[in-house]
Parts: C-alpha cells; structure tokens; sequence
C-alpha cells in the first residue's frame, strides 16, 4: 500500500523527525489537487508531492524550518510569477498548505488508517484545524468509517458525519473536502478538512507463470493490491513474486471461491490450461467484480463460451462481461508485452469507472 499516511508510520520508525506537508486548497491552476501531501525531514522531501519544482522547494524549506521549531502553520501561495522572474511557478493559480510539524502525535490515527485499509475498508481522515488566524495552530485528527463515530468539540458532528456519510457514498477518493465551521464567541472558524481514503483496487492473478509474475510486478507500480494464486510452490512464493502483497498457495478454484470480491476486484486467469482457467471462470462469473479477463486464442474462447453456457454455468449475459481474450492490441509478442497489453486494459477499466465521479 503506497498511502502516504502508511509511509509514515514506516518513517517514524526510524528516529529522524518528520513533517508532514498537505496542500489543502487550489485555485486556478495548479500542479497537485487538494489532498496531496509530502513527507519532510532534516534532510528533505522523503515521500510524496504538493507540486514539485519551486513551490515543493518552498515548502521544503517551511518544513525544515518545523522540524527545529515544533511547529505547525497554514502557508499561501501565489503561483503567478512572471517567466521573467526566473524559476517562479508560472501556473498562475494559488495553493494553501497545511504544515504539521509532530505528525507522529496522531499515529494512533494512522494506525487506524491502516487497520482499516487491510480490512479493505474505506473511511475518512477528519484533520481539524483551530485557531487558523494565529501562528500556532492546533491540529487533531479522527478516523471516522460508516460504522464508527466520533464526538467532535462545539457539537459539530452532525455536520461531519453527514459530510463523511456524502464522501463514502460518492466513492470518489479524490473528492477533498474544507469545511470552515464559526466558534460562537469566537473571532475564528474551526477548519475541517475531511479526506476519503480507499482501499487500493484489488488485482487477483490466477496462475504464477511467466505472465503472471510479469503482471504481478507491473500491477504494484500501478498502485493495485495485488494477490496471486497458484497451487504449484515452485511458482506461488515471496522469491518468485517479491512484488505480491499476497501469495495463496491453494487450488485456484477453492481460493477464488473463498476470496472476498467487491466492486473494486479486477480478476486476470492466466493460468497453465484450460481446466485451471475454467475453475477459475466459474468461481467469479456473474459476481458483481469490477473485471474479470482471461488469457486465451480467440478459438479457446468461443469454445469455453459455448460450453459454459450449454451447462449452465453462465449466460450469454454474464460471458459478455468477460474480457476475453484479455489485454489490448498492441502487437504483444513477448511475455513482458502481454502482461503491459493486459495492464493498460485493467487501467481504462479502472479509469473509465473513475471518469464517472468527475
């Protein structure tokens, strides 16, 4: 999992201090959207992005700064340079960042980020914000998923946990939200800034062979969880497929069978022959996943087309869902052009599924 708030806790566990930098606000344009976020210490960016080039330089600097004087600010900035101006961003919009400067304050929190991202449950990050007007600002953090609450301060959890009940509906991961709510008696507003976090897409490749391991490791860089099956040890293990976040060591059949499938499952059989493809086949056709595609000639396929449907196992329907055979037409001859022909596939099903929250 590569969610930055994961990352952290992996940083702290060494002893360099850490800031953490999120860019809560965008106007016009601008190189990152609300909600991206970088990672600092003593000696620089570690992780993540608020936008490169001069404005990540800019903040850099602030976050360093942080790390000697514990503590936190919000920071503008303005993205209309002239080119005259030499290295200025040119982008001409504006960025607000938030600066955490003890981030490991809240690894509770994260902790429960993590938890739940394991338990493939999506949830959001509430980071509430006071007195935003003066240089020291407070920062608090809460997890709150569609079965947990939280009491917030001023009886402002109505008002969260309806807005969190809207991000986990909508399903959008990069649906930011800012909520500036007035403290009576105050001269400021408490800031909310509620962030949706999901599971990463969960890739499940039946069969380790050459292609599949070729997939596994390409799936990882493309941010998917990846889960291989295959009931052969000589393939199914950490020094085969050092890029899978899991291994199953099982008949394909049972395991697909047994595995949890959810809208965000991409199903890829690519196993050694046509019985462990047909096991595999029947065990996820007409579940409610998000792709399924199988590797094959395209007589292989009308013919486990015709006889999946004489039996009983699928409808003409339920085949048609099947992308088979698997992979886009790129001319694949090698292994390694099959498993990037299968990817980009996986990839315009995922994006084209993401095209309709925007």
């Amino acid at each position: 999992m590569n969610n930055i708030y994961l990352q952290l806790l992996d940083f702290q566990r060494t002893d360099s201090p850490l800031v953490l930098a999120t860019l809560t606000r965008s106007v016009g344009s601008t190189p990152q959207k609300p909600g991206s976020s970088a990672l600092f210490n003593l000696t620089g960016l570690i992780s993540g992005t608020v936008g490169g080039g001069v404005l990540e330089g800019e903040v850099q600097q602030i976050a360093q700064r942080a790390i000697q004087s514990k503590e936190s600010g919000f920071y503008h900035f303005k993205l209309d340079k002239e080119i005259s101006h030499g290295e200025g961003a040119i982008c001409g919009g504006q960025v607000s960042v938030l600066i955490d400067a003890s981030p490991g304050d809240h690894r509770i929190v994260f902790e429960q980020v993590k938890q739940s991202l394991i338990n493939r449950t999506p949830g959001v990050l509430v980071t509430m914000v006071t007195n935003v007007a003066e240089s020291g600002i407070r920062i608090q953090r809460y997890w709150l998923t569609e079965n947990e609450n939280q009491t917030f301060p001023d009886n402002n959890g109505r008002k969260i946990a309806a807005e969190v009940q809207r991000l986990l509906s909508a399903g959008n991961p990069g649906d930011y939200r800012e909520l500036k709510i007035p403290l009576p008696g105050e001269d400021h507003d408490v800031l909310f800034l509620l962030e949706p976090i999901f599971p990463l897409a969960h890739l499940v490749i039946s069969g380790a062979g050459h292609i599949g391991k070729a997939l596994t490791h390409i799936g990882k860089l493309l941010d998917f969880e990846v889960t291989v099956i295959d009931e052969r040890t000589e393939y199914a293990n950490p020094a085969n497929l050092p890029d899978a976040d899991h291994i199953i060591l099982e008949d394909i059949g049972k395991a697909l069978e047994e595995l949890k499938k959810t809208t965000d499952t991409f199903v890829v059989i690519v196993t050694r022959g046509h019985k462990d493809d047909a096991k595999a086949l029947k065990a996820c056709i007409g579940s409610d996943v998000a792709f399924i595609g199988m590797i094959g000639s395209k007589n292989k396929v009308a013919l486990m087309r015709e006889d999946f449907i004489q039996h009983g196992w699928a409808t003409p329907d339920e085949w048609k869902k099947i992308y088979a055979p698997i992979g886009l037409d790129i001319q694949s001859k090698s292994v390694q052009e099959i498993a990037i022909s299968i990817a980009a596939q996986l990839v315009l099903v995922k994006n084209s599924k993401k095209s309709a929250y925007v």
